[in-house]
């Protein structure tokens, strides 16, 4: 069954599935809504049942030539257009408009996907807007942005909207559990809580190293038995890999400053189940005055980075002090 598999939005989930139950599908949709949140997902999911061979009941069925085209990533009557750079650009839809003056090769129709249309510039999007205002037959277009403020007015009132909306954070915690089960429930929960909901949002922090960073700054910030020497040889080392990863340093900054959170609540708790291992350690580790003093000093390198100073300078600072290295702030 159609979206049968996905987790969370309900209500553009039914808006969908009614119309392909009654087959009176728009020629156009806006999927609308914050980055990570599912609407690749169910734009996807979508594409699949349009491209199925099989019975409308059975749709996406998984074993029919269209279906097997699709997973393969080959299927010539998906087009997937997505920004060349920071934006969609005119060339872009030129392309597009190209292709849509030709039939479809195989199926009964031709999907396409506009991702992230909100970068696009006016030029491309008034050339759009002429594909909406004389939707060529066989062709459904999906487009999908993360705020309706950013595109042409005129090209929204062409779509029919599909509101998505962050999940809430036990279901954004379970997305998270499917895809990385390995994580500890409280880290899949600050994840969440750190995203807004938006568990691709999450996911991304892991994929661009964030999470990775953290785990080892936790792990080396709990070791037992370093020199000052080794704490600073540490410290440094993470600030540099922290430097190598995409504006790390503030979704880093929140997650360890849950952790440091749920330390303190830890100690002030007997039923102390909820937390993972690393919070414990950390409870057994440091009073409160000592929690207190890791916690300002994140406010201190969240202030700086406020006063927009160096993010190199203020990675190494904050992990030295975090690692008890005797390094003030200035």
């Amino acid at each position: 069954m159609a979206f049968s598999d996905i987790l969370g939005q309900a209500k553009a989930l039914a808006l969908l599935d009614r119309a392909l139950h009654s087959g009176r599908l728009a020629h156009a949709y806006l999927f609308a809504g914050p980055d990570g949140v599912g609407k690749t997902t169910v734009a996807l999911e979508l594409a699949a049942v349009l491209l199925c061979r099989a019975p409308r009941e059975d749709r996406p069925c998984g074993v029919c030539p269209g279906c097997r085209k699709f997973q393969s990533g080959n299927h010539p009557d998906l087009v997937r257009i997505r920004p060349e750079g920071a934006a969609i650009k005119i060339d872009q839809i030129r392309e597009l408009k190209k292709a849509l003056s030709f039939p479809p090769l195989e199926s009964r129709q031709r999907v396409v996907l506009l991702e992230e249309v909100h970068t696009m510039r006016r030029e491309a999007g008034n050339s759009l807007l002429k594909v909406l205002e004389e939707p060529p037959a066989d062709n459904i277009l999906i487009l999908m942005g993360n705020a309706t403020g950013a595109i042409l007015d005129t090209i929204v009132s062409r779509c029919q909207l599909i509101p998505f909306a962050p999940l809430p954070l036990p279901l954004a915690a379970e997305i998270l559990r499917i895809h990385r089960p390995e994580l500890h429930e409280a880290d899949r929960s600050a994840l969440a809580a750190l995203a807004d909901g938006c568990p691709g949002q999450a996911l991304a922090f892991d994929a661009d190293g964030i999470l990775t960073v953290y785990q080892k700054v936790v792990t080396a910030w709990l070791a037992q038995g370093q020199t000052e020497g080794e704490r600073v040889e540490h410290a440094l080392a993470l600030a540099v890999e922290l430097a190598e990863t995409k504006e790390g340093l503030e979704p880093l900054l929140a997650l360890l400053r849950i952790f440091v959170k749920n330390a303190m609540a830890a100690r002030a708790m007997e039923d102390v189940r909820p937390f993972a291992p690393e919070v414990l350690t950390a409870r057994e580790r440091w009073n409160l005055p000592q929690l207190s003093a890791k916690m300002t000093a994140i406010d201190l390198a969240e202030q700086a980075l406020a006063r927009n100073c160096n993010r190199g300078l203020t990675s190494e600072v904050l992990l030295l002090d975090l690692f008890d290295c005797g390094i003030p702030w200035t």
